[in-house]
């Protein structure tokens, strides 16, 4: 028996849909967040050399760090963080900037490397492999760019000592297109080149 579309269970046409996606702002943001996601596994998944992808849920704080989505490649695995663009945030000139919110929903304890615990909303620095950011918001096109959570900046809030902005990262962060170093558009790039320091380490 064939299912029925989200349309036909709920009794909408898809005019009435967009205009309350339209009308309300939040759930056009959540829902750009989890199309975005799953545009994003279905690119990773593309690759053959992705084994298996797993999809962690949101409520779920059992797995004790922050990401969205786990891969297996190349017989490694790996971790991402997926964030959107914040629309208001966007500007447009010759190159186009924005920012993405990179931070927990809510306040959670953290562990910092000297064994002490902080509540905080802020993401630790190595609690993922790779930030993923959807773009679809500069061209409406499903665009991602990539970045090593090494990379990625640290926090500059004066309420946090030095040693503990040093392992917090910040909670905004600029993104552009097209995409500057140190994101990048090919996350089998990035994926490539931390199989290679797993395997041949320094």
């Amino acid at each position: 028996m064939k299912s029925l579309s989200i349309l036909e269970r709920w009794k909408l046409t898809e005019q009435e849909l967009t205009i309350i996606i339209e009308e309300n702002p939040s759930l056009r943001g959540f829902m750009l967040g989890y199309v975005g996601e799953y545009k994003l596994r279905a690119l990773l998944l593309a690759n053959p050399q992705v084994a298996a992808l797993k999809k962690f849920d949101d409520h779920d704080r059992s797995k004790g760090s922050k990401n969205d989505l786990a891969v297996d490649y190349r017989g490694h695995s790996f971790t991402f963080e997926v964030k959107s663009l914040q629309t208001n945030s966007i500007k447009r000139g010759d190159v186009l900037t924005g920012n993405v919110q990179v931070d927990a929903s809510d306040r959670r304890p953290v562990m910092l490397s000297d064994g002490s615990r902080l509540d905080t909303t802020c993401l630790l620095c190595g609690e993922f492999d790779f930030l993923a950011v959807n773009l679809f918001q500069f061209r409406q096109e499903w665009d991602f760019a990539f970045i090593l959570n090494d990379d990625l900046p640290r926090s500059r809030s004066k309420k946090y000592t030095e040693f503990q902005r040093e392992q917090l990262l910040a909670t905004s962060v600029r993104v552009t297109w097209p995409v500057e170093s140190p994101f990048v558009l090919n996350p089998f790039d990035l994926l490539d080149m931390l199989v290679a320091e797993r395997e041949n380490p320094t």
